[in-house]
């Protein structure tokens, strides 16, 4: 029974599209779209706005780790400091906002 149900979710594709970066495909498939959007829907009801911004700081972190930009991070095995300066910072102020968030503010 276990092979059966891990056939099924790699019919799904979706750790593929995950992995590669593909969210045109994923956004198109049905087997992520509908409980996604039942997700949002579920938040956007219940007024969690804490939980819609955080979900979509994540589906936009993994969006830019697709990126050509990131991809041309490491190059020939070194990594690029000049490229690399710009990711940090942006990623200290993302967290730096998830904290206070999660801890500055009160819903």
């Amino acid at each position: 029974m276990w092979n059966k149900i891990v056939e099924w979710f790699d019919s799904t594709h979706l750790i593929e599209q995950v992995t590669e970066v593909d969210y045109v495909g994923l956004f198109t498939n049905p087997w992520f779209l509908v409980p996604f959007c039942i997700l949002m829907a579920y938040l956007v009801y219940r007024q969690s706005w804490k939980d819609l911004i955080i979900i979509t700081i994540l589906l936009a972190v993994w969006w830019v780790s697709g990126t050509e930009y990131m991809k041309s991070l490491i190059v020939d095995g070194e990594l690029q400091i000049s490229k690399i300066l710009p990711v940090a910072f942006g990623g200290a102020v993302i967290l730096g906002f998830v904290i206070y968030l999660f801890f500055g503010r009160s819903d």
